[in-house]
Order: structure tokens, then C-alpha cells, then sequence
């Protein structure tokens, strides 16, 4: 099994920044790719950010100039660099991974984190 541990949540002023970070742990031979979702109230799941492991970026555009996704691999930590933040970034935060599990290398998995609360106010 394999677990996302999420991190670096919160609230901040329109304008602020935050730093997310992700863990992946468990059985894990490699990660494919690792990403953030958001999903606010009454709103659909959507991707912010994801990063593979040739380091292939992808952003929404509305985050794009404002947001940055990296990768630490020997770690298998995924970070969220959030500047210039908007009300409109308030929503949970979820991390995703694409991971090839240690004991078939055949196989492949995707595992969600719990979420992170992301709250961008005055």
C-alpha cells in the first residue's frame, strides 16, 4: 500500500503565498507522476499542477506564472509553490500519484492524499 501524506495548508491574505508538500511512502518501486487537484464547494475536481518523472510540467491556466510544481524523486515528494494567491484558490487541496508498485513492476496505481484546506481571505 501506498500513502500521500499532505502538508503546508492554510490560511493567508490575497497576494500571500504558501508552499505545499506531498509525501509518498509505502510500497513504492517508482512514481510516474506525481500532481495537486483542488475541488472548492459545489465545484468539480480539477488539476492545478502535475510533474512527471522526466520532470514534464503541466498547469491549469489560471494558476499559471503564479504557481510552481516540483519534484524531489529520491524523497518521492511532490511540492506546490502558491504565489500571489486569489480568493478564488480557496479550495482542498489533494495530492495525486501515479505509482509503480515494488512488488509487480508491471502494475500501476493511482492514491490520492486526504487534502489539504487551502484558504485565500481578508
Amino acid at each position: 500500500q501506498v500513502q500521500l501524506v499532505e502538508s503546508g495548508g492554510g490560511l493567508v491574505q490575497p497576494g500571500g503565498s504558501l508552499r505545499l508538500s506531498c509525501a509518498a511512502s509505502g510500497s513504492i518501486a517508482s512514481i510516474n507522476a506525481m500532481g495537486w487537484y483542488r475541488q472548492a464547494p459545489g465545484e468539480l475536481r480539477e488539476l492545478v499542477a502535475a510533474i512527471t518523472s522526466g520532470e514534464s510540467t503541466n498547469y491549469a491556466d489560471s494558476v499559471k506564472g503564479r504557481f510552481t510544481i516540483s519534484r524531489d524523486n529520491g524523497e518521492n515528494t511532490v511540492y506546490l509553490q502558491m504565489n500571489s494567491l486569489k480568493p478564488e484558490d480557496t479550495a482542498v487541496y489533494y495530492c495525486n500519484a501515479v505509482v509503480v508498485s515494488s512488488y509487480d513492476i508491471t502494475a500501476t496505481y493511482e492514491y490520492w492524499g486526504q487534502g489539504t484546506q487551502v484558504t485565500v481571505s481578508s
